[in-house]
Parts: structure tokens; sequence; C-alpha cells
């Protein structure tokens, strides 16, 4: 055998070069077919096949899907309720022991109408919880202690969030979210600011034309336009807006907004009393009377903070100061809010207190949602002359037709905001003093 196997490779050795590469080349092809025919036969007979595994928690994997849902079970509100205040008492057990995944939790149950999305959720993350004694003994007592409370039958907190006027509101808040946002955007203002100033004005003049609002603004769930003495839905008076124009230009003013944002009001003609007039007053869209708000309210805040005082997270103060004007605005340290008296139903609140009751009720939060920071700045040239574009053709109105059902046109792209530009008062922003809350 020996002797054979060195008569072949002698054999071989004698050949030429190309014959010798095709020879390995041969050998290398049949090995390959050899093995892709053996691959094919094990695959074949099934030996490849992966059967899986049944996980080693499959009963808890399939009780979180086996979980009841109540999203079509015949339930009373004051069931349903029940249900969240122990699904909340659960949570709140949790969140003592696994903080990050209660947080999470919480998160995803409020964007869903359905309360045992909680307990799903809660049984999925069960299934690691190897010990949790202490953690079940706490959820019980809470569980106990929310049972032994019986559920209270009021309304809404807020006294004046109960009465007709504000579903109506809301649904006209809504039909103007796209234009609000974006004049939170143009004017560096957070949008719920924004909101806030409108509602105060809106319920005040809800309560001081009852019928009117029950013949028109009610069933249609239109805002009032106000075209007489004060302008727009947010009822800003002639005057006003021209103070907030000569302050866009104006860098030597204490209520100067900064260069960016020079030529948000510029106009188009020369005739700046109608064109003025036709921005605020305009049916088809309320968008200039939300920019010249939000522009009040960064001057206001930019004004104080140059003095020295930070009022950006004080709403309720933003709100008083937007209410009663530029004239009243005295920065001090010891402010306190307030503003002209509303009466709704048979309780009187202040203008700064509405808004600030809004503001921190957690309502309309999916659309105007809360912001760390309240005010931002952003260059805004190529925004500013799409917004003038489209501008509606708007004549002034016959008196006595404040009132009229009219959706909002669509508000344009958005922008990102760019970084801030420094102070042109030489101001350290990060060392102004913030002003202490006070009692409203």
């Amino acid at each position: 055998m020996a002797s054979r196997l060195s008569i072949a490779w002698h054999s071989w050795c004698q050949r030429t070069l190309w014959r010798k590469v095709f020879d390995v080349v041969l050998v290398l092809f049949a090995g390959a077919g050899a093995a892709i025919i053996g691959a094919w036969g094990l695959y074949q007979l099934g030996v490849t096949n992966n059967r899986g595994a049944i996980d080693e928690n499959y009963r808890s994997l399939m009780s979180v899907s086996e979980i009841e849902d109540l999203k079509h079970a015949k339930l009373t509100r004051e069931q349903i309720n029940d249900q969240w205040a122990l699904q909340y008492g659960r949570l709140a057990a949790l969140a003592r022991y696994y903080p990050e995944n209660a947080r999470l939790i919480l998160s995803a149950a409020q964007y869903s109408n359905d309360p045992l999305v909680i307990d799903r959720m809660l049984a999925a993350a069960s299934i690691y919880m190897d010990d949790d004694t202490e953690l079940d003994q706490l959820t019980d007592k809470i569980a106990n202690l929310l049972k032994a409370t019986p559920q209270q039958q009021h309304g809404n907190l807020v006294p004046w969030m109960n009465g007709p006027e504000w579903p109506a509101l809301k649904d006209a808040i809504l039909r103007d979210s796209a234009l609000i946002n974006r004049a939170g955007q143009l004017t560096g203002v957070e949008p719920r600011l924004i909101v806030g100033c409108l509602i105060g004005e809106q319920i005040r003049l809800f309560n001081s034309k009852r019928e009117m609002f029950k013949k028109y603004l009610g069933p249609v769930k239109v805002l009032s336009v106000q075209s007489q003495f004060s302008y727009g839905v947010n009822g800003i008076k002639e005057q006003t807006a021209i103070t907030v124009e000569e302050h866009m230009k104006d860098p030597t003013s204490e209520f100067y907004m900064g260069k960016a944002y020079e030529h948000l009001l510029d106009f188009e003609t020369d005739d700046h009393i109608t064109e003025r007039y036709k921005r605020l007053v305009d049916y088809g869209s309320h968008l200039y009377s939300y920019i010249y708000t939000g522009c009040i309210l960064h001057q206001t805040m930019l004004q104080w903070r140059r003095a020295g005082y930070d009022i950006s997270d004080r709403p309720d103060l933003l709100f008083t100061l937007f209410n009663v004007g530029f004239s009243q605005s005295v920065p001090k340290p010891d402010p306190m809010p307030g503003g002209s008296h509303i009466k709704v139903g048979d309780r009187e609140y202040t203008f700064g207190a509405i808004g600030f009751d809004f503001y921190y009720s957690g309502e309309l939060a999916q659309v105007f949602p809360f912001r760390r920071d309240h005010f931002v700045t952003s260059d805004k040239a190529a925004d500013i002359e799409a917004i003038q574009a489209s501008m509606t053709n708007c004549n002034r109105p016959e008196r006595g037709l404040e009132y009229r059902q009219q959706d909002s046109v669509p508000a344009p792209a958005t922008a990102p905001y760019e970084e801030e530009e420094p102070d042109p008062f030489g101001v350290d922003h990060s060392r102004v003093r913030p002003v202490e809350h006070t009692a409203q």
C-alpha cells in the first residue's frame, strides 16, 4: 500500500505545473460538493431543526395575557375610578422597591383608557420577582386602606371647571392647538402659558355675556373674538400691541427680546392701524392674537429677569402681569398674583388664579405639555415671512358680529430652536434669583 502511494505521489510530481493546479482545484470542488450534499441530507433528516423549548415562566406569561380587559366591560364610572385608585396604589408600593419600573408603567398607563393595562404590566414584571414578601405586604396594606375609604362622588376639584363654559372652551382651544403651538415656537414661549392667558380672557367673556354664550358660543364651541375696545381672542388693547411692537425694535428697552425677534411683527403696508386690526380681529385665524400674547409674556419675563428677579417659573405672576399690562409691571422681590376679578357661578376669581388653576390642572397636557424651559429663543426669519404670507384677508367686521363658527387654519411647519443670543444688557441670567411662590 505504501509503495502504491509512493508511486502515485512520484507520478503526480512529474506532472506539469498547470496539471497540478487543475488536480488541486478538482479535489477542492469535489470536497465542497460532498459537504453541500451532506448538509442537505442532514437538513432533510431534520437533524438541524431547532425544536424550541417551553419557557419556564409559561404559566405566568399565559396569566398576563388572560387578565380580563375592562375596556368593554359594563362598569360604571365610579367602578372604573375605583379600579384606577387600586392600580395607582399598587404602583406606589412598587415604587418603593423598583422605582424605575414603576415610573415606566405609570408613564405607559397615562396613554391608556384601560385601567387593567397596569395589571398586565405588573404581572409581567412579577415574573422576575423571586421573593418580594415585603412588597406584597405593602401592596395589600395600601389596597385595604383604599377599600376602607368609600369612593367620593365629587366633580372637578377646581370649581370653575365644573360649569358648562369649560367643556365648550376646551373644544374651541383644541381647534386652535396647532396655531397656539406655532405661536409659542415663534415667540419662544411655552404654549401652555399662552393657553393660560387665553382661558382667563375667554372665561371672563363667557361670563360677562351669558346669553351670547348660551346662544352661540356654547352650541358651536368657538372662541369669542373682540373687535371694539380690545382685539382678538385674548383681548389685546391697541396701545398694548403698539408697545409690544416698539419693544421688538428697541435694543435699549428692558423688554427687548433680542435680534432674532426684531422682525417678527413687521408690517407689510404703511397703514399699520388697519393691518394691526386685521391681524388681531381675524376670524379665519387667531395666530396673531397668540403671537402678541407670547410676546407680552416673553417681554415681561425679560423685564423682571433684567431687574434681578426670575419669574419664568411663576405662571400666576405671568398671567397677572399679562392682564394688568406693562404699566403695572414693576419688578420687586415680593410680588402678589391677582388681576381683574372674574365671577364664575357664585364664586369670584382673579385672572391670575384662573390661569394658574389651568396651568397646573393637568388639563390638555397631551396637546400643551409642561416644558422644563418655559422661554427659549430661535432665529425665525423664514418662518415670519411664511406667517405673514398666510395671513387671511379679513375685512373689518360689522359691529355685533363678534361670534362666528370658524375653524382655525393649519399652522405652518415647525422649525427648531437655536441657541439664545447674549443678553444685550450683559445680565448673567444664570445668577438671577427666583421669586418665591406666594399664596393666591
